[in-house]
């Protein structure tokens, strides 16, 4: 009887075992599915994301100039009779990199660091009794506030501008740095680009 019982135990242990091995196999390919899904989905996500981040780039690229204007502080500007030192003190102190050069209403030139170091500091003159007429650039290169960031981006690369007056009718709204476009078109997308980061190193 106790022989039977064991062959009866074992024959049916023998009939389970393909039942449970296919158990596992199902689990295991269930888990495997699973993870691919959720794989997709985060490339999905990725592919969006990284996606309507450019195309805001994109559209950032698309917006006049003139959407900046808010963000400037005030003009910056000097008489044609100031001297050098005195200019470059105003710009020390105010952190700024150009100073325009107004005659009365009228935009005459405009002085910078560049124009400091090569035409004041390279040629020997002295900072003090230079007046900034003699050493500016006269008659600089304006856009309208209707210029695109893209075409502002495109002057200041190809034709080696660093700073851009803003004139509209005689009259000059601002005045816009290279460092200014890079960073009105980078803004508010560091956080976004943090968070594909974060999310892509969850993964």
């Amino acid at each position: 009887m106790r022989k039977l019982y064991c062959k009866s135990c074992t024959g049916i242990g023998l009939a389970l075992l393909p039942t449970a091995a296919f158990a596992v196999q199902l689990e295991e390919l269930q888990t495997t599915i699973n993870t691919v899904v959720l794989y997709a989905v985060l490339l999905f996500v990725i592919v969006v994301a990284v996606y309507a981040y450019f195309m805001r780039l994109r559209d950032k690229r698309r917006a006049p100039v003139g959407r900046l204007f808010g963000e400037r502080e005030a003009i910056h500007s000097v008489g044609p009779d100031s001297s050098v030192a005195e200019c470059v003190r105003t710009m020390t102190a105010n952190r700024i990199g150009a100073l325009i050069v107004m005659e009365g209403e009228r935009l005459a030139g405009i002085f910078t660091e560049r124009d400091a170091l090569n035409r004041v500091l390279a040629a020997g003159l002295d900072p003090v009794s230079t007046k900034i007429s003699a050493v500016m650039t006269k008659d600089p290169f304006c856009i309208p506030p209707g210029t695109t960031v893209a075409e502002a981006m495109e002057l200041v690369t190809k034709r080696r501008f660093r700073h851009l007056p803003i004139v509209e009718d005689g009259k000059v709204l601002a005045v816009i740095s290279s460092g200014d476009l890079t960073h009105w078109l980078v803004k508010d997308q560091m956080g976004e680009v943090q968070d594909l980061v974060d999310l892509a190193a969850r993964s």
